[in-house]
């Protein structure tokens, strides 16, 4: 579903990617992990069709983000670090609107079913999403994702801030989209969650993909070790 060929870019005099390839199959979770500057962000960014490569391909659904982004976004959803929802509007307020978007044309008692899925307390629906946690903001972020059907899901940093339940709450609901047969990618730092939560995990390094593996075949105490041999600077 997810396919990255070989992307390369650069901002300037900084090499940004250095010919990273991956690929994430309907229903897996890939994590990527890497320190700041590693390229994480950038590779998520030429997916979403915001930063065109210089050389390789990013494809969604064997579609080019590239040469065809509107064909692509209709493919997948985007939970960045900090969702961006309308504050003073509500969770299902938010739901509606940018589902509506999309023309996929819901009744009320959908968007409240999508809201549930997403784990969000009913309590919360008509609340305005100023006075919502991280936490709550993704998960109308993922019932969003519920609600158009996405068939990938793209995350940058979901977990950074949350608390421990929140975030064991935002992993659980990543695996019920993979059950579904969502193909999800996520960069992260969070080594134990991404351990815990991904079919594969991935290293990268100065704009590179250094290493990935099967979070069965590793345990967490030596990803860790493996993460900080890899991104040890001299």
């Amino acid at each position: 579903m997810l396919i990255a060929n070989n992307l390369q870019k650069r901002f300037g005099d900084n090499t940004a990617l250095r010919g990273v390839s991956l690929h994430v199959r309907p229903g897996e979770i890939y994590a990527v992990l890497g320190p700041n500057g590693a390229g994480k962000t950038t590779t998520i960014n030429c997916f979403l069709g915001f930063v065109q490569p210089d050389a390789g391909s990013a494809e969604i659904g064997g579609i080019s983000a590239v040469h065809c982004p509107q064909e692509t976004r209709r493919l997948m959803a985007y939970i960045p670090e900090q969702v961006n929802l309308y504050p003073y509007f509500s969770g299902i307020e938010n739901l509606a609107y940018f589902t509506e978007i999309h023309a996929q044309g819901y009744k009320r008692a959908d968007y409240e079913d999508f809201l549930r899925r997403a784990g969000l307390h009913s309590a919360a629906f008509d609340r305005p999403v100023k006075d919502y946690s991280k936490g709550m903001r993704q998960k109308v972020g993922i019932a969003i994702a519920i609600a158009k059907k996405a068939k990938a899901l793209l995350l940058d940093e979901p977990t950074s801030g949350l608390d421990p339940r929140a975030s064991r709450e935002f992993g659980d609901l990543l695996g019920s989209l993979s059950a579904d047969g969502v193909a999800v990618l996520l960069a992260t730092h969070d080594l134990f969650r991404a351990r815990s939560i991904a079919t594969r995990v991935g290293i990268m390094t100065n704009g590179s993909v250094a290493t990935e593996m099967s979070s069965k075949e590793i345990t967490h105490a030596d990803l860790d070790a493996l993460y900080l041999e890899l991104t040890r600077t001299d």
